[in-house]
């Protein structure tokens, strides 16, 4: 659903130029020195990036599924660290308060997290349980009027620089199962928390990951997204389930970034007298590319509209995540192909797309999660 076609594309080509005029020419930097520049992070709070799903009533833009995808698709032109940053804010991080908190949770955070001034992190993933999340391990004990947190969250994206951390721990040890999981915002500087240092990645440098550690954290139970038990996985999900479109939409970007890059080099470099453009062998490779980017563009604007429709879209999020991903692994291998040796020399740029694009296919539901949820709720709708 997209309000106003007019301020949509105002905002989407404010993005763009953005994009094209700051981000494009930092990339080499950025994946140099793993830091992405102050002066870039204040540009993107200033064009609203971390407020973009945040209502207007909170100081955010409050865009709709469809137009959030659509401002994916203009950063997905760039390096996916530079969304990366302002992510976790606007899907995993905030929308558990937006979605679950109590009004006087709202009020107190989604402001500040609208301007940029707290960054969201989404803590969730532990050592032993990723995709398994209700089998997480994290406990919340409640003593008095206070919570007391003891366990590790691994993986947490933007945990060195969050301001307040989703917490999803288990308050009912008893319970085993998703009904003894409930969510928490806990702040940063808590005593009893601490981060754990930068994870060494494959790819996708500038984008921070690290541990979170929690010894007998005391966190106030007012701080019970919600004001319940027992709420934090479903939470969760639906959070997850917003969240895997969004990515859905920066693989598409990401994927037509890196065919544009390969269709100017296929058109530029010449061998045996002619452009290897006009090889047979390299068109298929870019006709393939071309066709799944055109489906899987598809699939994410028809899985949005039906989101902001109120429709059950767990299937749709969960194909889009799955055939986005992987179709963008796909096309960055060919790339890859297509630049030959240059593609594998870092000058050129594509190697760190084909390291960046990986994680795709991993985070916000492997695959083969998706796969998994996809399948049962086939069932499910067959056997009812």
């Amino acid at each position: 659903m997209i309000r106003d076609p007019q301020t949509l594309d105002a905002l989407v080509d404010a993005v763009e130029r953005f994009v094209r005029e700051r981000l494009v020419p930092a990339e080499a930097a950025v994946a140099e020195t793993d830091e992405i520049p102050d002066e870039l992070v204040r540009e993107m709070k200033a064009l609203g990036l971390f407020g973009l799903t945040v209502p207007e009533a909170y100081g955010g833009l409050g865009v709709t599924m469809e137009e959030e995808v659509m401002v994916m698709l203009a950063m997905g032109q760039t390096s996916p660290c530079f969304r990366s940053l302002f992510g976790t804010t606007v899907g995993i991080g905030s929308q558990g308060i937006l979605l679950d908190g109590t009004e006087a949770q709202k009020k107190k955070y989604l402001p500040r997290l609208a301007t940029g001034e707290l960054i969201a992190s989404f803590a969730l993933t532990e050592p032993g349980a990723g995709s398994d999340a209700a089998s997480l391990r994290t406990t919340a004990i409640r003593d008095g009027d206070h919570y007391v947190v003891n366990g590790t969250k691994r993986f947490i994206t933007n945990a060195p620089h969050a301001g307040i951390f989703t917490l999803m721990a288990r308050t009912d040890p008893a319970n085993k199962g998703a009904g003894g999981v409930s969510a928490f915002i806990v702040e940063a500087g808590t005593p009893g928390l601490s981060i754990g240092k930068r994870d060494k990645k494959m790819g996708q440098r500038g984008a921070h990951t690290a541990d979170v550690i929690f010894e007998n954290c005391r966190v106030p139970a007012s701080q019970l997204i919600g004001g319940k038990e027992g709420q934090g996985f479903k939470t969760a999900m639906k959070v997850l389930e917003k969240g895997r479109i969004h990515i859905a939409a920066i693989c598409v970007g990401v994927a037509e970034r890196m065919l544009r890059d390969a269709l100017d080099y296929a058109v530029e470099r010449e061998q045996f007298g002619q452009r290897i453009a006009e090889f047979q062998l390299v068109q298929a490779m870019l006709a393939d590319s071309k066709a799944e980017i055109y489906a899987a563009r598809s699939m994410v604007i028809d899985a949005a509209r039906k989101r902001d429709e109120g429709l059950d879209v767990s299937t749709e999020a969960s194909c889009c995540k799955l055939f986005a991903s992987e179709m963008c692994g796909r096309v960055a291998d060919r790339a890859v192909q297509i630049f030959g040796g240059a593609g594998y020399i870092a000058d050129y740029g594509i190697e760190r797309f084909y390291r960046d694009v990986r994680l795709f296919r991993l985070y916000e539901g492997t695959s083969q999660i998706q796969q998994i949820v996809i399948a049962r709720n086939m069932v499910r709708e067959a056997t009812q």
